[in-house]
Formats: C-alpha cells, structure tokens, sequence
C-alpha cells in the first residue's frame, strides 16, 4: 500500500514543473476522455511456468496536462494449463495516470492503480475456491496515434494482491495490447 502513495506524490511531484508554463500549447476541444480495450498476456504468480490470457478495458479522463484518472478492469480465463482447469483472475481498479508530451508520436505514461482482485482457484476444499483480495498495480506503456483520436497502447502492469492465503503477496504481472479511442481531439497550438 505504501508503494502506491509513494508512487502517486512521485507522479503528482513530476507533472508540477508543467504547471509553470506561461502559453498554452495545446487546444482541446469536447470532453477528455478515452475509452480502450486490448488482449492481455499474464504470468499468474501461480508455479512455475503458468501464463494465461484475457481481456483489458479502460477509460481515461484527462484532469489537467497530462493528469489523469483511469478506471481499468481485466479478466484472465483463456489457455488454462491443464493442472490449474478453476484458474481465473479478474480485477477492476481506478487511480492516477501521468502521459508525457509525446516523442516522435510515441506518448510514454505510468500509472497507479488500486481495487479489487477476484480469483478461481484449484483447492482441495471444495467449499472454498474463490476469494477477493486488495490488489494495488504500477505500470505503463506508450500510445501511438493511428488515426485521428485513434491510439494504439502497448501496457505493462505490475499487480500486488495483499496477503494472498497468509502473509504472501500474488504478483501477477503482464502486457496488454490494444487500442484507446479519445472522444476529442489534441492540436498543436501555432
């Protein structure tokens, strides 16, 4: 939990050197939100060797150069290695997300999230095969326009699920491709 603050006043500390600039650079226009989803590759943190995949979504609102916020939710259902057959991971967080100005089209971010993980898994209690969990995530990636307001993102994500069955942390962790939509347009100011 510490680590998420730390990372959330680090963030908010390196976006207030922007705050100092004299003309805007930037004209906007509707309202500042994207909306995306991609194909997630995961290592479960499960044994040795164990990746599946899924689905990723998420919706960005832009609070004020380059600030955000991000609600995200993700599911990993797809390729179950055969000893794990009740594997199944899925999360939904929100919290604070940081795009730079861009280089050569390529806009880098990093992001920290917090929210709830729920889990399926194999147990010899066949009342208890499912719990929920804390789970905090730091990560980021890159966006690159396509068309328009069109970005393709390429997401890494780190994930933190406090104290999974004892005093151990599940850390599963992977990469999401997709794309993000954004619902107005960003224009160079001359």
């Amino acid at each position: 939990m510490r680590s998420i603050r730390v990372f959330a006043v680090l963030l908010f500390l390196s976006a207030l050197p922007v705050l100092a600039q004299v003309a805007p650079t930037l004209k906007v226009s509707g309202i500042p939100l994207g909306v995306g989803a991609g194909v997630s590759d995961y290592t479960l943190d499960y044994g040795p060797g164990r990746r599946m995949e899924g689905f990723s979504a998420w919706a960005d609102y832009n609070i004020f150069h380059g600030l955000g916020i991000e609600a995200e939710g993700t599911t990993i259902f797809l390729n179950k290695p055969s000893s794990l057959s009740s594997m199944r991971q899925d999360t939904i967080k929100g919290g604070l997300i940081y795009r730079s100005r861009p280089f050569w089209k390529i806009r880098p971010y990093a992001k920290g999230l917090i929210g709830i993980g729920s889990i399926d898994f194999p147990s010899g209690n066949p009342l208890y095969t499912h719990d929920t969990f804390q789970v905090e995530a730091m990560g980021g990636g890159v966006e690159y326009p396509v068309w328009h307001t069109l970005y393709v993102r390429g997401d890494y994500e780190y994930q933190i699920w406090n104290q999974y069955h004892g005093p151990n942390n599940l850390t599963p962790n992977g990469f999401t491709i997709g794309a993000t939509y954004y619902l107005r347009g960003i224009h160079g100011h001359s």
